[in-house]
């Protein structure tokens, strides 16, 4: 009898439900989009409710349209959006306000109150993370602060707190299961990433009671089981449980040291793997915990993207300059150069390594002779520019070589922007042939834990590696497109150098 892992992929425009057979191949998968809720400019939600209902619907949908017996399916894994954070009264089981998104910037004076009482520093030694309201922990000190009656309630222990995979798990488990795992608790600023706890100094900072957390777990741990209210036929344990950069890392194979991967999604997170010991980064990287598997953590630098994918979103919905995607790539091959022009795509603030959360997006160099082509060019030269500003650190503070970098996610698909990530690098980029790399890595977490697959050599066994670009532009044009680039981003930033 064939084992299935079905694999719920929660991220920020939608929740899959992706089958996977024991080797590896994909079966099945079924999506259901959710809203995206701007109330004010910088201010990024989602509905928990609607993320749930639809967690239930693709389940169902996913079983009955791949014909595949319930019984078979060994294990149920879940990968999710990080640092989107729900509040929700553990009584009534309703969230006390919507999801606040990653993206949303609305904690950035709690943050900026924070730091000027000199507490950034600590945050940064104990979590590995840059003080920002980018992680979950200002955003649910916001939550408390603004919502009627959230302060009192968390005070008398009637709430929980927790990120998305938190709220999933809470719910598929019939409201019997509190818990996370290492990776989604490193992003939270809340998680002493070298003594492996929830730190009660970070709680003091951010006034967050200790009883809102979730239990911390291996990803590799058996979480719970399924409850009758998503309408399956048996229990199904939950096991794999990622965050979704964490998860697509464990999907390309990374497991050696130095061993590095780029996401592409609507925003990005790349990630180099550090082995053992975590790295303390003085220059804008982050350190999160990789995974924690077989009882052992392994941790991560990381440099985050607010805007990648988002970015052509924007062209084609907002500009209306393309109607696809992939009319960017045609637009961007149309022309032989960006002709000065740069795009830098600061929406919502500027991630690492710049973390200006103030900064505005700009659109500069433009002369007469500028065209749409070269405007839809410079979109796509921002992704692969903000990329390699992030890789270059890591390689300096890592003192590792980068020998290939490892790469999935729906633009990937975009042959100019691929060629381009190479040639800015000077390194060969390697595409993932399944684009759902954090379903796949999270279903073979979760095929560990279920026993399909014995060790992460066997998993390794399974990659199939796709197209790979290799880098054709000579030395001096590289330096001179990445210096107008970094020309570009100093006119962006609230605060400039010079200001500083």
């Amino acid at each position: 009898m064939e084992q299935y892992i079905l694999s719920i992929d929660q991220s920020t425009s939608a929740t899959k439900a992706i089958l996977f057979d024991s080797k590896g191949g994909l079966v099945h998968r079924c999506n259901a989009e959710h809203g995206q809720y701007y109330p004010q400019p910088g201010w990024v939600e989602h509905d928990p409710v609607v993320i749930y209902e639809n967690t239930v619907r693709v389940i169902g949908e996913v079983i009955r349209d791949s014909g595949v017996d319930q019984h078979e399916i060994k294990v149920l894994a879940v990968t999710n959006q990080r640092e989107t954070v729900v509040v929700w009264d553990k009584n009534t089981g309703k969230p006390v306000y919507n999801a606040l998104v990653w993206q949303c910037q609305r904690a950035g004076e709690i943050c900026r109150t924070i730091a000027a009482k000199g507490f950034g520093s600590v945050v940064k030694e104990k979590t590995g993370l840059v003080l920002s309201p980018y992680f979950s922990a200002a955003k649910v000190k916001w939550i408390l602060d603004h919502v009627e009656g959230a302060r009192e309630k968390a005070d008398n222990r009637e709430l929980l707190m927790g990120t998305i995979d938190s709220w999933l798990i809470w719910n598929l488990t019939g409201r019997k299961v509190h818990a996370t795992d290492y990776s989604n608790a490193s992003r939270t600023q809340l998680f002493n990433i070298k003594e492996l706890k929830w730190d009660e100094e970070l709680l003091n900072i951010f006034t967050i009671p200790a009883s809102m957390l979730p239990d911390v777990k291996y990803s590799d741990e058996i979480f719970g089981y399924t409850s009758a209210e998503q309408g399956l036929d048996r229990e199904i344990p939950i096991s794999g449980i990622l965050g979704d950069s964490h998860a697509a890392l464990f999907g390309q194979n990374c497991f050696g040291k130095g061993m590095a991967k780029a996401t592409y999604g609507t925003g990005s997170s790349i990630m180099m793997n550090l082995g053992g010991t975590p790295l303390d980064s003085r220059n804008g990287l982050v350190t999160s915990v990789a995974w924690g598997m077989n009882g052992t953590v392994e941790f991560v630098f990381e440099g985050n993207i607010n805007c990648t994918g988002a970015t052509i979103k924007w062209l084609a919905d907002d500009m209306e300059l393309i109607k696809n995607p992939k009319e960017a790539e045609y637009l961007a091959f149309s022309v032989s150069s960006n002709e000065g022009v740069y795009l830098v795509p600061a929406f919502v603030g500027l991630g690492a390594p710049y973390w200006d959360s103030d900064a505005k997006a700009s659109i500069t160099g433009i002369t007469r002779s500028a065209k749409k082509a070269n405007i839809v060019r410079a979109a796509e030269e921002s992704i692969a520019y903000q990329i390699k500003d992030v890789l270059e650190l890591m390689i300096a503070e890592a003192g590792i070589e980068l020998q290939e970098l490892r790469v999935d996610g729906g633009p990937t698909r975009d042959g100019f922007l691929m060629q381009f990530q190479a040639d800015m690098l000077d390194t060969a980029v390697a595409c993932s042939k399944i684009e759902e790399l954090s379903a796949l890595g999270s279903c073979m977490m979760a095929g560990l834990a279920a026993g399909i697959w014995k060790n992460r050599e066997e998993i390794e066994k399974l990659r199939e590696p796709g197209r790979v670009f290799v880098p054709a532009m000579m030395q001096e044009q590289r330096s001179s497109l990445y210096k107008g680039w970094k020309e570009a981003v100093e006119r962006t930033m609230s605060k400039r150098p010079k200001d500083a």
